[in-house]
C-alpha cells in the first residue's frame, strides 16, 4: 500500500533554506516515505503519538505516520541542533 505525503508549509521552508545537495537528499528520503513509512534506521519520537524522525547526515526529517488515512505527514526538516524544538507544536 503507498501512502500520500504531505509536507506542512514549515517543513516546506525549512526543506528550501537548506543547501542543494542536502536538499536532493532529503527529497528523496521524503519520497520513499510513501513506500515505506518506516524505513531501517527510523527512530519513533517518545512522548508523541506515531511521530518518527529519520536521519539524512547531519538533518532530521521528523514525520507523523497516520495508518489510518495512509498519510505521511513531514512536519520538520531541520538539523540535528534544532529538530526537536517544539516538535509537539507543528503537528
Amino acid at each position: 500500500m503507498r501512502y500520500a505525503v504531505e509536507i506542512k508549509p514549515s517543513a516546506v521552508k525549512d526543506l528550501r533554506a537548506l543547501p542543494k545537495d542536502v536538499q536532493r537528499r532529503v527529497a528523496r528520503k521524503i519520497d520513499g516515505l510513501a513506500d515505506n513509512p518506516r524505513p531501517p534506521g527510523v527512530k519513533k519520537l517518545e512522548g508523541l503519538d506515531n511521530v518518527y524522525r529519520l536521519r539524512v547526515g547531519d538533518y532530521r526529517i521528523i514525520y507523523q505516520v497516520q495508518d489510518d488515512r495512509v498519510i505521511v505527514l513531514v512536519l520538520r526538516v531541520r538539523h540535528r541542533k534544532d529538530a526537536y524544538r517544539q516538535v509537539s507544536r507543528h503537528r
